[in-house]
């Protein structure tokens, strides 16, 4: 896969520095949140620049997750850090049981009625107390649960179609 193609997907963000050997504190998107050590290398994004990072070490602390860097040894260091996106390829997320979804592999997938009329192209997804929902790009913007049997009657990854029982006038 070419630079160009490659699919990042946002883990989590530094968010501030723990103690002062190069640990950091990090805000996880994962679930659950400690999982975000698991991958081992991470690309911190930051000020327009990406660079690879291996993991020495990472644990839940709190309601949040430290993790010490390779090569990050003192508080000045990891300091610098703060406020990088961590990214990591699509490639590197394990498999889906059948019937789940990464949302980035949702996000541009256009999602229909089960008549065939086009509802609009998923922009991003939210998630709420009870369930996610699909937010759909356009004027105005459109949100549609991610209720599976209910609303999504079914996702189709190759095709890049969602089916919903949703109507066109909501």
């Amino acid at each position: 896969m070419s630079a160009n193609t490659r699919k990042l997907v946002t883990l989590g963000r530094i968010s501030g520095v723990f103690g002062v050997r190069g640990w950091v504190k990090v805000h996880s998107y994962c679930e659950p949140r400690a999982n975000i050590v698991g991958f081992g290398v991470w690309t911190v994004r930051q000020r327009g620049e990406e660079r690879t990072v291996e993991i020495e070490d990472g644990r839940a602390q709190g309601a949040r997750v430290v993790a010490k860097l390779r090569g990050v040894d003192d508080r000045d260091h990891a300091r610098a850090l703060v406020g990088a996106e961590i990214v990591v390829e699509r490639t590197a997320l394990p498999k889906c049981e059948p019937g789940e979804y990464y949302w980035t592999d949702l996000e541009g997938l256009t999602v229909v009625t089960p008549g065939g009329a086009r509802l609009g192209a998923v922009d991003h997804l939210v998630a709420t107390g009870g369930h996610d929902v699909l937010v759909l790009a356009g004027q105005p913007e459109r949100l549609i649960p991610f209720v599976p049997g209910a609303v999504i009657r079914s996702v189709d990854l190759d095709a890049r179609v969602i089916v919903a029982d949703w109507s066109p006038e909501f």
